[in-house]
């Protein structure tokens, strides 16, 4: 059975791992409007990656869910994270399309 990872360690998992790629990260707060995504992850190249961290095995609220439908319907990039090994796995995909 998998162990049970946090979202404040796979949050700062993630920082290290963008900082380490040459890219950075922004904490995102929308003003008047709940559920943005947690991070702006933001890479050498153009690429740029909104990234919703969850405790293992969390999922979105309803509210965060609509926000991440509207992004995507604008063409942006939305992932939902819950383990240090969903971190490994976006940044190689993102690293890829670099």
């Amino acid at each position: 059975m998998p162990s049970r990872q946090n979202e404040r360690d796979i949050e700062f998992y993630l920082v290290r791992r963008v900082l380490k790629a040459g890219g950075d990260t922004r904490k995102v707060q929308w003003i008047g409007r709940a559920g943005a995504p947690d991070r702006l992850v933001l890479l050498p190249g153009g690429i740029a990656c909104w990234v919703e961290l969850k405790a293992s095995g969390k999922l979105p609220r309803p509210g965060q869910f609509r926000e991440h439908q509207m992004l995507r319907r604008l063409g942006q990039r939305v992932e939902v994270i819950d383990s240090i090994e969903g971190v490994d796995m976006l940044m190689e995909a993102l690293l890829d399309v670099a």
